[in-house]
């Protein structure tokens, strides 16, 4: 199972006591959604590598976790700031109008039927999310909100959009 069949499910913070256990970082909305998880990919150099899961304490976003082969804390260390991966298609449902963002690179960006550019990236930040759109051979930040991420159709690839007034402006200029 390669990286674009996969996405991120977390990482692995710290290894947990002295028989092996580690403690997951689950980077999910829901973390509940991943209580009874049988396996995880853990990247590790380059490759997923798959572990099964012998036990999992959930504990807000963060689990503590026992894996098979996994005996002791020597084992356990190289693990340590590893990421978790699990197959794309163990995604939860979404309702309708819902969207993961590895979903929207490569859609279309329109305002009032103009065509923007094409999203290449979603910068995940603390306090806002950002669309990375090529606009005009430039890099313009689109702010993923309700008010301004008006559409999102994934059977035509497009993404509406109500965008303030000036922002645009603000990457053409020369200054």
């Amino acid at each position: 199972m390669g990286f674009d069949e996969c996405y991120q499910l977390g990482h692995i913070v710290k290894t947990h006591g002295l028989n092996g256990e580690v403690t997951f970082f689950l980077d999910v909305d829901h973390p509940e959604e991943y209580q009874n998880l049988e396996s995880v990919f853990i990247d590790i150099n380059g490759k997923l590598v798959p572990f099964f899961i012998e036990t999992l304490h959930l504990q807000g976003d963060k689990a503590i976790v026992a894996l098979e082969e996994i005996e002791d804390i020597n084992s356990a260390k190289p693990l340590v700031s590893k990421e978790l991966y699990l197959p794309l298609r163990s995604l939860p449902k979404l309702k309708a109008g819902q969207y993961y963002f590895h979903q929207l690179p490569g859609m279309k960006v329109f305002q009032n039927e103009n065509l923007l550019g094409i999203v290449k990236d979603v910068i995940q930040l603390p306090n806002n999310n950002l669309l990375s759109v090529d606009y005009q051979n430039q890099e313009v930040l689109i702010p993923i909100s309700d008010e301004i991420v008006i559409n999102v159709d994934f059977s035509d690839q497009k993404i509406e959009v109500n965008l303030p007034e000036g922002l645009l402006d603000i990457y053409l200029s020369s200054d």
